[in-house]
């Protein structure tokens, strides 16, 4: 039945049950829920996202006679990370969303274009007091045996040693063509990837898929070029205050101690965008209401995003993401 939805009507039951202990599990923790726009004005800059353009069509005159056609360019937002910073350096505390966000160019076994994310940010936190709350979200909402499993922590360059046999870090280039010429991609590919690209490679086809077997394993300390919108790490700042959480071969989470450096900031954007550019990506304005608000202050903080549908697909022991979605994209 075309009509019908992908999740059966006992996982649509177990997926409110979820959405309400979610709820539960901040409101026990002082964390106030915000609501942020799908809208926006500004599409993200990192080059493996991918914002959706949206045109809003509309009439405008004071008379019914006096009709002018306009259209404004704006985008989904991928995660509500702008508009709850802004949030935050307005003078809110600890802050969590959850909703809809949308991400183009994605479409698979684990991924599509409209998903359900909990994003939150707690003030004053350092990220391993993040990553505990994290831990302790994913197992209030797995049950069963998934809420004991245990907990593991890994560097980015001890992932890379113990799975992949060399350091991140240091790795020549030429072993980093080896690597990804192994895992299928050709060299013309290969010829115009960045480090970067390559690392991407190896930890999303090779390393990524081992972790959490039977285990919470939380990834730390990404390499700099990796930090995103994330603090360096003062006692190594090759490295970012960075990490990911993966259980049974699936990222579930990534968290960030916070930037607050709005010159920083703007200099990575740029840079994004001269990367999108260089790719034949589109580009899009910066959001200089977010840089704003770093330049005003923003308080120290923590902050992570965790896929609600993922996780659910963890507890659910669901093979794929559309057996917990009642209408992925293709029929909504």
């Amino acid at each position: 039945m075309e009509f019908a939805p992908t999740a059966s009507l006992a996982l649509i039951e177990r997926r409110a049950a979820a959405l309400a202990t979610v709820r539960a599990f901040f409101a026990q923790r002082g964390v106030l829920e915000i609501d942020a726009p799908a809208l926006i004005n500004a599409p993200v800059s990192d080059v493996n996202l991918h914002s959706a353009e949206v045109r809003l069509g509309g009439a405008t005159g004071e008379t019914p006679g006096d009709v002018r056609h306009v259209e404004t360019p704006l985008y989904l937002h991928t995660s509500p990370e702008y508009v709850m910073k802004r949030l935050l350096a307005a003078g809110a505390s600890d802050i969590y969303f959850l909703g809809h966000v949308f991400r183009g160019a994605e479409r698979g076994r684990a991924h599509n274009p409209e998903f359900t994310l909990i994003e939150w940010y707690r003030c004053g936190v350092s990220i391993d007091a993040l990553m505990d709350e994290v831990a302790a979200l994913v197992q209030a909402l797995s049950g069963g045996e998934a809420a004991s499993r245990p907990i593991e922590q890994l560097t980015y360059r001890e992932a890379f040693l113990r799975e992949a046999g060399f350091d991140p870090l240091e790795v020549p280039r030429s072993d980093l063509e080896r690597a990804a010429q192994r895992l299928g991609l050709d060299a013309a590919r290969i010829a115009v990837s960045t480090r970067d690209d390559l690392l991407d490679l190896v930890m999303g086809a090779e390393i990524g898929p081992r972790l959490g077997r039977g285990r919470l394993t939380f990834v730390r300390a990404y390499p700099a070029s990796q930090a995103a919108l994330a603090q360096l790490d003062p006692a190594d700042p090759r490295v970012a205050l960075r990490f990911e959480l993966y259980a049974e071969g699936l990222e579930l989470a990534n968290g960030f101690q916070e930037l607050a450096d709005a010159s920083e900031q703007r200099a990575r954007f740029e840079a994004d965008l001269r990367e999108r550019d260089r790719r034949g990506l589109p580009t899009g304005p910066l959001d200089e209401r977010l840089l704003a608000a770093l330049a005003a202050g923003l308080p120290d903080c923590a902050g992570v995003a965790v896929g609600f549908d993922r996780v659910l697909m963890l507890a659910t022991g669901a093979a794929s993401i559309d057996a917990v979605l009642p209408f992925p994209t293709e029929r909504a």
